[in-house]
Parts: structure tokens; sequence; C-alpha cells
């Protein structure tokens, strides 16, 4: 038997009925692209093509790639990967010398599949040289506004959810939301150097009535809150900038100058959708290799497994100057502008969906 969906459950996608269909979705997406290249284009960015195979796919604990191997004219392996994101390969071309880039990338993330996740998608990420992740704040308003003209559509909706593009962006740092939509001081189990403290922590969900269990960790309880009481929030009305994220919580961010427990790390929400992560970027390659130790120590613990650290990325690091930089999830972005309600149908060709 196939491990793949057969007709026989569902029509396939590049059926003449469904392909019709799906086909205005993808019309806007194509020129949604190409609004956002001549976006870019106006201001002064160079398109750069980053290679999809790399020696590590990232260094988060959460983040699951696929594997595969070189083989060497005498047939020797060495291990490579998809790469989930074009970051470390973008950082070495500014450490190069370029100061303003942009890439739409295929990138590849294993473990998720559903109407906002798909295991192949495409990745816009942009960096500037010099200036801060503020800036990078504007982009992702003016990208809204953009994607909403190019496309026609007067406002954003998804599952019930409704975001005017054309509305500023309300901007709210976790802390604040913590305490607005969950009644939580997250920042009480934040030390100074940006340590957590899990049971500080576990005591401000006990005391709002939240449920604790004793194997969570520090990381596990932020998640929990965030995923369950903040999130559902975001992005109704207006788009929200939710910034200034626990260092812990963002491991390829520099601190802030002004709270050291918090990173330089935003994320743009529209209809309750996380659309864009961006970061003012470390330069630190020592900081950074201690925050890729302790997350693949992590995923040890957690999965079983590890990724290898790039070095040639750690040594770029030491030599790139400070950027911004930020990576919005492309499909996503179209799927709202044009009202699809899953990220395959603004994909022209889907990738297999393998069978449960």
């Amino acid at each position: 038997m196939s491990l793949f969906r057969s007709e026989a459950r569902s029509a396939p996608w590049w059926t003449p009925e469904n392909h019709a269909d799906r086909r205005p979705f993808l019309m806007g997406r194509n020129g949604l692209q190409t609004a956002l290249r001549g976006f870019f284009g106006k201001a002064d960015f160079i398109e750069v093509d980053t290679a999809t195979l790399q020696v590590s796919p990232g260094n988060e604990t959460h983040l699951h790639a696929f594997a595969t191997q070189a083989l060497t004219i005498d047939g020797r392996a060495a291990p490579l990967y998809l790469h989930t994101s074009p970051e470390f390969a973008a950082k070495k071309l500014l450490a190069a010398g370029e100061k303003r880039i942009f890439t739409f990338a295929h990138v590849y993330r294993n473990r998720e599949r559903g109407p906002l996740h798909h295991p192949e998608f495409t990745m816009l990420e942009w960096y500037r040289v010099g200036e801060n992740y503020e800036q990078l704040m504007a982009d992702c308003a003016d990208m809204l506004k953009l994607a909403a003209e190019t496309t026609g559509t007067k406002q954003f909706s998804f599952r019930g959810m409704k975001t005017d593009p054309f509305a500023e962006p309300e901007i709210v740092t976790l802390a604040d939301a913590f305490l607005r939509y969950a009644g939580i001081d997250l920042l009480s189990s934040v030390q100074t150097d940006g340590a957590t403290d899990r049971d500080a922590l576990a005591a401000e969900l006990t005391r709002t009535g939240h449920r604790v269990s004793d194997d969570d960790t520090w990381a596990d309880l932020f998640s929990k809150v965030l995923v369950d009481k903040i999130e559902p929030h975001l992005g109704q009305g207006r788009a929200t900038i939710l910034c200034e994220y626990p260092i812990s919580e963002a491991a390829l961010a520099r601190p802030s100058a002004r709270d050291p427990r918090v990173a330089e790390r935003f994320e743009l929400y529209a209809c309750g959708v996380e659309l864009a992560n961006a970061f003012g970027e470390l330069t630190d390659a020592a900081e950074q290799r201690r925050r890729f130790e302790h997350d693949m120590a992590e995923k040890a613990r957690i999965y079983g497994e590890t990724y290898p650290i790039d070095e040639d990325f750690l040594s770029a690091l030491s030599i790139m100057p400070q950027a911004s930089g930020a990576a919005l999830g492309f499909d996503r972005l179209a799927m709202l502008a044009t009202g699809a309600t899953s990220i395959d149908q603004v994909m022209w060709a889907p990738v297999a969906e393998v069978l449960p």
C-alpha cells in the first residue's frame, strides 16, 4: 500500500477541478511576490539565493530538520541537512560585506503539517546592516498594507478573527501581554543575566489558576501561557507586534539595552496567526555558541537527538557587523491576503501528505 494520500481519500491538488478552485489564490500569491520584490528593490536591497543543503539546519530545541547525506567520489558519506531557515547563510553574506539583502527561500521543517504548517514552505528573510530592529517593525507594517493593496482586500480574516492591514500595528511587550491576558508577572522569573527561575514562574501560574505539572520546565510554562492565553488575542482588529522576549526565548537575538533580561526580538501577528519573527542580531560568537550548546542539550534531553553546530557560521559571526533581520512566512501572508483557509491553497504544488 502506498504511504501517500490517494485519490480515493481525497482528490489530489492536480485534478483540473481542484486546480481551478486554487488558481485565484495562486495568482494572488504570484502578484504578492512580485510586489514584495519591488518593495525591496526600491529600498536598495539585493536579492540573494542561499543553498538549501547545510552542515547544520539550525540549533533551536524544537526545530526538526530533514537529514540527508553527501557522497564523495569514492563513496564516503558526510551528513547534510535541508535548512530550516536561510539565516546562517544570509549572515555569512553580511560578514562578507553585503548591507541590505533579502531572499525568498524554500525551507524545510519536519513534524509540521496543518492549515498553517507545511513541511516545505517559502520564507522571506531580509537583513539591514547598521539599522535597528524598530525599522523591521516599520517594514512589517508596510508589507501588510502592500499585501492588501496588491490583492485588493480591505481586511484579513482567519478562523473568526479579523485584522485591518492598513491600521498601524499595536506594539506590546511580552511582559505586558502576560499581565494583560494571563495576570502573570513574567519578568519576576527572569534574572538580570537572562537565567530563568522555573519555581518563580510556576508560582505565578499557580497563583492565577493555571495548571502546572511537576515535570514542566520554565520554557514549558512560558509556551503554555503564550499559546493558550496570549496568542488567541493577537492581531484582532489590527496587527500586533509582540516584542522583548526573555533572553532564553531568543536564541539568536542580542540583549536589549533597555533591560538585560529581554532580547531584541519581536513577532508579528495578524488574525492570531504568527507571520514574522525578527531580531536585533547577536554578533557575540562565544555567547552564540553557549546558547547553541544549551539548546542542543535540551534537544537531546527531550527528543534524543542533536544537530551539529556550524563552526563556519560562528567564525563569520565574529566579523559580522551590527544588523537586524526578519523572517516572514510568505505563504501565511499570501493566505491572509487572498482569503485562503489553508496553506496548501497558496502553494503551487503541495508536498504529498503522508498517511498516518
